[in-house]
């Protein structure tokens, strides 16, 4: 395998349309106040695909040193573990990216000043400790938790805020059904793993709790994520093309029914088409939003 191949192995791209989602949705949300500026939605939307780069490099690197990446891995590919890329070309490439992502992050608190830096510095320090340190939280069932707060609300939220300098109750709900997506993307992931995970001491909830608990999470998230465009028509009283989300609830009770299915290596078309869920419902809620202002 090429070296290009083992890093591109090593960014996780299907796992990329978490970080694009809840930005495209914030800048949507951001138009409802005025026009949008290109410079800072670019940076935004940068800014994001670094940390989840970050984040998957370190999953890589420290599971690895932490003994949860085996021989016997059902997952995709983890560069270290086989011997693909070095430990120690990993960890520079995590330093690279989140130089890269520092800068953009400069540019942002440029833009609208220590709130981003205050969010920035939280969701670099979390990409980095979800596997990595003494209290990994994916190590410790957090992981959800952390997948919620800032590929959700804060996410969103944090867009509308660059473009905007205000925060309205309908971006934090917003936040929520692309927090309660990406979760399910973990929920997979998890399910997938959890005997080797259980044999590394990698205590995720799907450990803690087996199977039926990660399909009934699984559930609760989409439906979550598919009443929030229901929520925003009340609450907002706005036109119906706001429900425009619901359009894809039929592909995402079928990869629903997939998870309930399949199990091993499997789940990793499930997980991918968990993602796709993500970005695709975060496309129609945006053109609802837009279409209906």
């Amino acid at each position: 395998m090429s070296v290009a191949r083992a890093w591109l192995l090593a960014v996780r791209p299907k796992t990329l349309p978490a970080a694009v989602a809840p930005v495209l949705l914030g800048l949507a949300v951001a138009r409802e106040g005025g026009p949008i500026a290109d410079g800072p939605a670019i940076a935004t939307l940068l800014g994001a695909l670094l940390l989840q780069i970050a984040s998957n490099l370190a999953n890589d690197v420290f599971d690895n040193e932490k003994g949860a990446d085996r021989a016997d891995r059902v997952g995709p590919t983890r560069v270290v573990s086989t011997g693909l890329l070095s430990a120690s070309n990993v960890k520079l490439g995590l330093a690279a990216v989140l130089f890269l992502a520092l800068c953009v992050g400069a540019y942002l608190i440029g833009v609208a000043g220590t709130p981003i830096a205050i969010i920035g510095i939280a969701a670099a320090i979390s990409a980095i400790a979800y596997t990595a340190g003494p209290f990994a939280f994916a190590y410790h069932g957090l992981g959800e938790v952390f997948v919620f707060i800032f590929f959700g609300p804060v996410a969103v939220a944090g867009t509308v805020y660059i473009q905007t300098r205000y925060l309205s109750g309908l971006a934090w709900l917003a936040g929520i059904s692309q927090g309660a997506l990406a979760v399910n993307i973990l929920v997979v992931n998890n399910l997938r793993d959890r005997a080797e995970d259980e044999r590394a001491g990698k205590r995720t909830l799907a450990v803690r709790f087996g199977e039926r608990f990660c399909l009934i999470q699984y559930c609760t998230m989409l439906a979550v994520a598919y009443l929030v465009p229901i929520a925003w028509w009340g609450l907002a009283r706005t036109s119906g093309l706001i429900l425009a989300p619901l359009l894809s609830l039929p592909f995402a009770l079928g990869v629903f029914r997939k998870v309930c299915q399949i199990r091993g290596a499997g789940l990793n078309t499930v997980l991918a088409r968990t993602a796709q869920i993500v970005l695709i419902f975060s496309l129609l809620f945006a053109t609802g939003i837009v279409a209906s202002s």
